[in-house]
């Protein structure tokens, strides 16, 4: 029997390419993603995406979706005990694994382990150290497509906020800013590839700066 498994999901390029890669490992049963929604915005946190949106894209990809709902500005303590809460009740449903995007920062699966630890579960990194430059080009030739939802302007301009993360926005990324984003340079939402069993559709909405720091740009549900 395989052991059960749940997948940590923003909705972006490195939650549909851990999926890809634990499906085709085959050594688990994934039984549902799991995103953390910011209630008073009802968009997925740090994505910024509306929540209905990754319901969508959930159901294209025929997975339930698990939302862990968390106040604006929720505290470390706070947001660690509605995980462990949330841990608990799959860990009750023989869930024992959850598989994350982390490609290279020692610290952030550090602390996913130790959290993980606390309830008997334990996380699977199937991207881990692999070349980051591969990973972003092997995404858009598998024909996955994706929009750019935020930037950190301390390492890009606004007008990259809303971009296709396709070939030429690969090429015009500076020299400092990871291909796959590891350390937070922008976010993505995924809508489209081999996967899915139907696209995602919206249209762009208006790019927004907020904390003076991060562009948004608001992607609108267009039913089809």
């Amino acid at each position: 029997m395989k052991e059960k498994g749940i997948v940590s999901w923003s909705g972006g390029k490195d939650s549909v390419l851990a999926l890809c890669e634990i499906l085709k490992a085959g050594c688990y049963d994934v039984l549902g993603l799991l995103t953390t929604v910011t209630v008073d915005f009802d968009r997925i946190s740090v994505h910024g995406v509306r929540r209905v949106l990754v319901e969508q894209q959930a159901i294209s990809l025929d997975f339930p979706l698990e939302k862990m709902l968390v106040p604006k500005g929720v505290g470390d303590r706070e947001y660690e005990n509605k995980l462990l809460a949330v841990l608990e009740g799959n860990r009750n449903k023989d869930v024992s694994s959850v598989v994350f995007g982390d490609i290279f920062l020692e610290d952030v699966r550090e602390y996913r382990e130790q959290l993980l630890s606390k309830v008997g579960m334990k996380g699977l990194f199937p991207l881990w150290k692999r070349n980051t430059r591969e990973l972003a080009h092997n995404f858009i030739d598998n024909g996955f497509k994706a929009t750019v939802t935020v930037v950190d302007s301390n390492f890009l301009g606004g007008e990259f906020a809303g971009r296709e993360l396709d070939e030429p926005f690969l090429s015009d990324l500076p020299s400092i800013v990871d291909p796959c984003s590891e350390n937070g340079e922008f976010h993505s939402f995924v809508y489209d590839g081999p996967i899915f069993r139907e696209r995602v559709h919206f249209v762009k909405g208006e790019v927004v700066l907020k904390e003076n720091r991060f562009y948004y740009c608001d992607l609108i549900p267009n039913m089809k």
